[in-house]
């Protein structure tokens, strides 16, 4: 047999493994088993997940006045100052006092009124700051009014902060699954073991510092109103409280 013969009759044969092995890999892949996906996790949320929060997202005078006659409860706990407020003026130079997690209020009015630079340090003043004018039903004087910012106006527009500073429905039946021993603990502002993070949020305020972002595993600094605590948690239940020199 000629070269020329033998060349082809070899090329012949390589095209026809190359065909019957991938045949042969077509039929495999047909026949394999079938193996299902595999499914990603859900993280499993918690009775606080499953909460629901309301928002109300103003963005204008007539929106904020929506507010007035009604009752909300404190969620920026620690943070707020709040002013007197007497002959429809805010009196930014004689601070009250600052709002407490879960207080409630009774919303009077809302008012633009031009700001200090002493009371823009969580608001910003812009051309006119925004204040709720409200009551403390649970004080001593449940008649008297006072004045918190909660937003401001800069150029004709409104920025307001109400959805983060507030709750809109009472937060006592929104975790009400806390129990009453919890619930006894935080309107005290104080912390027991057991408590979780949220729970001493909503107890001592919200500033506070931590050099681990593990959350629920880790020891938190609450600056507390200038009394600081530090609460040591794991799997998310207080563990420790220690009363702190400084913040």
């Amino acid at each position: 047999m000629d070269t020329g013969k033998k060349v082809a009759i070899a090329g012949t044969l390589i095209v026809v493994a190359a065909v019957g092995i991938r045949v042969w890999m077509i039929h495999r892949e047909r026949n394999a088993p079938i193996v299902a996906p595999k499914q990603a996790q859900t993280p499993k949320l918690s009775e606080d997940d499953l909460v629901f929060l309301k928002k109300k997202r103003p963005d204008s005078m007539a929106d904020i006045k929506t507010l007035i006659g009604s009752k909300i409860w404190v969620s920026a706990g620690g943070q707020m100052d709040y002013y007197p407020f007497a002959g429809r003026r805010v009196e930014y130079n004689k601070k009250a006092g600052t709002l407490l997690g879960a207080e409630p209020l009774i919303v009077k009015d809302a008012v633009e009124q031009s700001a200090p630079k002493t009371a823009t340090f969580r608001i910003p003043g812009g051309d006119r700051q925004v204040s709720l004018v409200f009551t403390l039903p649970n004080s001593p004087d449940p008649a008297k009014e006072y004045a918190v910012p909660v937003g401001y106006r800069q150029d004709g527009q409104y920025t307001f902060y109400t959805d983060e500073i507030f709750f809109y429905d009472d937060p006592h039946q929104l975790y009400k699954h806390w129990g009453p021993e919890i619930w006894k603990a935080v309107d005290s502002h104080q912390v027991i073991p057991g408590m979780s993070e949220r729970e001493v949020q909503l107890a001592l305020g919200q500033v506070s510092r931590s050099d681990s972002n593990d959350y629920g595993n880790r020891e938190v600094v609450y600056a507390n109103l200038g009394k600081p605590i530090a609460v040591t948690f794991k799997n998310d239940k207080a563990t420790t409280i220690q009363p702190q020199q400084t913040f």
